[in-house]
């Protein structure tokens, strides 16, 4: 359970999209939320791939890549939030700090750095992490009204699911993780 006390309560937590989700970029999406406090909310849709593969953004960047068949070449590359789409941002486990790297919680770091991506290439990477370009942000209070207004649900976040690559069925199973089916849920929201 969330204490609401404290201003960093949604750190570390999944969104879950209700199925009335109106906004087209956050429907059927699951965000892991990594930073809240007094100034508002930022977090990363883990769910959205893109047409591109960690490859291609090696190849942007101009990162020489020194394995051959590296896991990296089919793994996708995500629509992370519609704020800052030209950035990077690497959520990975928490072996290594890397520059610019903040851990979020036991074992999992966000991280914006290209030193991340080169190490990756060169097969020193974190063993899980996803890349995502852009981020979901929300001013003060407005996450809060977005959750009271029944357009999200929110769970504690767990690593095993942030880095599956199982993206068609993350929101579901978030849901399931409080014993919530989706397609059970009437898109009409409502309060008692």
């Amino acid at each position: 359970m969330n204490d609401i006390s404290k201003p960093n309560y949604l750190e570390n937590q999944f969104l879950i999209a209700m199925p009335q989700m109106a906004d087209s970029f956050f429907a059927n999406t699951l965000t892991y939320l990594w930073k809240h406090n007094d100034d508002g909310a930022l977090g990363i849709v883990i769910n959205k791939p893109l047409q591109a593969s960690i490859a291609d953004i090696f190849d942007e960047l101009q990162i020489e890549c020194t394995i051959a068949d590296g896991p990296f070449r089919e793994r996708s590359v995500l629509a992370g939030g519609p704020v800052e789409q030209d950035k990077g941002f690497i959520i990975h486990d928490a072996v290594k700090a890397w520059e610019s790297s903040i851990s979020v919680a036991d074992g999992i770091s966000i991280c914006t750095s290209k030193s991340i991506l080169e190490d990756i290439a060169h097969g020193n990477g974190p063993a899980n992490y996803v890349v995502a370009l852009g981020c979901a942000g929300w001013e003060a209070g407005q996450l809060e009204q977005e959750i009271s207004a029944n357009a999200w649900l929110t769970v504690p976040a767990n690593s095993d699911l942030i880095f599956s690559s199982n993206y068609a069925k993350k929101t579901q199973r978030a849901a399931s993780l409080l014993g919530v089916d989706l397609q059970h849920l009437s898109p009409a929201a409502g309060h008692s």
